[in-house]
């Protein structure tokens, strides 16, 4: 089974690679999907969940979202691309949620990056 959650940030950043207006300072309104799976629990307080969706919430908001939003991401990954930012997401919540199976950035209403494994 797999759960998902959804989450949104505002960041800058610059792509200092990149040939085109990309390279000058910009920001964007990001949308994040966190997908954790795993069997249904059978007691205790998450009794018929994977996860409480809270519980994925807290990971998520303290290790990635109190971070990333509202900065600068030149700050915290020297090349924000995307799948970089994607990339050092996971990262960070792999060791707190080890279920973890699929990462979406949506970086614009129309392009994202995606991980999954």
């Amino acid at each position: 089974m797999k759960i998902g959650t959804l989450f949104g940030f505002e960041a800058a950043h610059i792509l200092p690679h990149h040939g085109g207006k990309c390279s000058r300072p910009h920001g964007h309104s990001y949308r994040l999907e966190v997908v954790v799976e795993g069997p249904l629990q059978h007691d205790g307080p998450a009794t018929g969940m994977v996860m409480d969706f809270g519980d994925v919430k807290a990971v998520v908001r303290r290790l990635v979202i109190e971070t990333l939003d509202h900065n600068d991401l030149n700050a915290v990954i020297p090349n924000p691309t995307a799948e970089e930012i994607v990339t050092w997401i996971w990262g960070r919540l792999e060791p707190e949620l080890p279920n973890l199976r699929r990462l979406v950035l949506w970086e614009t209403a129309s392009a994202y990056a995606a991980l999954e494994r």
